[in-house]
């Protein structure tokens, strides 16, 4: 708890507020069964009408002054609450933000969504929860014990079975929910997990007639979801009749022993009214502290999720005084092998390559050679596992980890835009960017050509993961917005795969003609796109099996070879 509660200083005022309102709306609570009590015992007793108007007056005044106390302090605990799992929120999402690729393999994207909406939100109810029913709670209860008390301390010893009773089921019945809350937040995980995946490959889904296997798979981990739900609800259920069956049973014997008194002269008719309600608000307030610590239970599982990203130390490493200048675009792979933290492999070994700065380097190889892998090595989405990659005749771990990224401009294979406009899709680039800049890159990444066409221009809506676009549009798209940042190095990892030959062969001219002093690695399936490259690195099983021209490799690499042939005999074949 150490680590989240300093989250709550901005919102203190706040929490501190919220229990001091809530203790006044229970002292008004306490107060209405005595004033029930003197109308009973004097105002009535005597008939006395001035009295009973006077005090039931008060009573009002009373109730109306806690009900406002209430209101107060249910708005402070709310914005006590939720405002505080509104900045753990935001820090998770800040860490994450931080984490390395490495990282992010670690947990799954629909647990770090849980974790983000889920498990903030029920942070946010235990927060509000132990500011209000955890303080409420405690003092009805004591206010109402000395109350008792004062009014027949004989009759007040009924407490000294009824609370031991129901204290200890609430602890056996907290031990056994606990488990099951925990359990509950996983099984989440996995619900949202298919959710997730079924939505984004949705049109597969229809394309291959698989809803049925989808629906079925989902109910799978739906029920689980329910049934676990169901248990731990369960333990709910079975303790509010326990707790009825003790309340009932104690205003019973109240009512038994305080009669009797009462007949006997001992104690007054609206003493023995003002102490049953006394009971009940002890009684209720017991229960509201097992509910309280059902809820506190999910609240503790949710803290250990989000203390879990929190506590997972980034790959990425920060040096005191890091580098804050790229001074050119050359690369140097110096001995360097590679395993993912979650395997003994190594996907990559013993990698000797130096690029020149403004060198165009194509990179091929079978599927699974570990292509995309060596460059995510250069801006740092992954760290190196041996040995060292240099950019600019210095190690890339001792840059700030913002200026390489924004000299190493990368387009992942899997395209991506976000819901907005093209222009602010490339503002991602260059955030000041001018529509001439805009424009002069569109032109560069053959998407102007498209986009000139809409009537709206730059300001053409751009639907979410750019749905509205085909593969090769975005992925035009994604490049253009790469060329905004200006960068040093340039990387395009299988990114014009959807890409027609004939704008291929254009993007490749442009490469070659008004971007030669930006350093270009391109990860390519067909030898045409990376054909006129300065050099082509040939990838197989994590190594290095040869490099050169064109003209070269077809004579030294039987890897290269072969692809070429197989290629040029589905062009023939076409």
């Amino acid at each position: 708890m150490r680590q989240i509660v300093p989250y709550m200083k901005k919102y203190l005022p706040y929490a501190i507020l919220t229990p001091i309102f809530m203790i006044l709306e229970v002292l008004a609570d306490i107060a209405i069964p005595y004033l029930m009590s003197r109308i009973v015992d004097v105002g009535i007793e005597s008939r006395d009408v001035a009295y009973v108007v006077k005090v039931g007056s008060l009573m009002i005044v009373v109730a109306f002054i806690g009900m406002i106390f209430g209101i107060i302090s249910a708005y402070f605990g709310a914005k006590a609450g939720y405002g505080f799992a509104s900045e753990v929120r935001l820090e998770t999402f800040k860490k994450v933000q931080g984490f390395s690729f490495a990282n992010l393999d670690k947990f799954s994207v629909a647990s770090l969504i849980t974790r983000l909406t889920n498990d903030c939100n029920t942070l946010g109810q235990v927060t509000m929860m132990s500011l209000r029913m955890a303080v409420r709670a405690p003092f009805m209860m004591v206010f109402a014990l000395i109350m008792s008390f004062t009014i027949n301390s004989s009759l007040a010893a009924v407490f000294m079975v009824s609370l031991p009773l129901t204290a200890l089921i609430i602890v056996v019945v907290l031990t056994k929910a606990r488990p099951l809350f925990m359990e509950m937040q996983t099984r989440v995980d996995k619900v949202n997990a298919v959710i997730r995946e079924n939505l984004a490959g949705i049109g597969v889904v229809k394309s291959f007639n698989r809803q049925d296997y989808e629906e079925a798979k989902f109910k799978k981990r739906n029920d689980s979801l329910m049934n676990t739900a169901l248990k731990a609800i369960s333990m709910i259920v079975f303790v509010m009749p326990i707790l009825n069956l003790i309340i009932y049973g104690t205003i019973i014997a109240v009512l038994w022993y305080g009669g009797q008194q009462v007949v006997a002269g001992s104690m007054l008719k609206g003493e023995l009214i003002s102490f049953i309600t006394y009971i009940t608000q002890v009684m209720i307030s017991l229960m509201m502290i097992s509910m309280f610590f059902m809820q506190l239970l999910r609240g503790i599982a949710s803290k250990d999720r989000i203390l879990e990203v929190w506590n997972t130390e980034s790959e990425i490493r920060v040096v005191d005084e890091p580098i804050k200048e790229v001074v050119d675009g050359s690369i140097r792979f110096d001995n360097v092998s590679f395993r993912y933290p979650i395997s003994k492999e190594y996907t990559l070994r013993n990698i000797n390559l130096d690029i020149n700065s403004g060198e165009t380097i194509g990179i091929i190889g079978s599927t699974g050679s570990s292509k995309s892998t060596l460059v995510q090595l250069i801006p740092r989405l992954y760290e190196v596992t041996e040995g060292r990659v240099l950019v600019g005749g210095v190690d890339v771990r001792d840059y700030d980890i913002k200026t390489l990224r924004d000299e190493v401009a990368f387009v992942l294979q899997k395209n991506t835009l976000f819901s907005g406009t093209i222009r602010e899709n490339m503002q991602w680039g260059m955030e000041d960017a001018s529509d001439d800049e805009i424009i002069k890159a569109l032109k560069q990444a053959q998407a102007w050509e498209f986009v000139s066409k809409y009537k709206d221009g730059l300001d053409h809506v751009v639907e979410q993961g750019g749905s509205n676009f085909s593969g090769g549009q975005r992925q035009r798209l994604t490049i253009a917005r790469a060329l905004m940042k200006e960068p040093k190095i340039i990387i395009l990892d299988d990114s014009t795969s959807a890409v027609d030959m004939a704008t291929d062969a254009r993007l490749q001219k442009v490469f070659k003609e008004e971007l030669a002093d930006i350093t270009s690695i391109i990860i390519a399936q067909r030898i045409s796109s990376i054909q006129y490259a300065d050099r082509i690195i040939v990838m197989h099983e994590g190594e290095i099996e040869s490099s050169g021209s064109h003209d070269r490799l077809l004579e030294i690499s039987p890897i290269y070879r072969e692809i070429y042939e197989s290629q040029k005999k589905g062009v023939i074949g076409e």
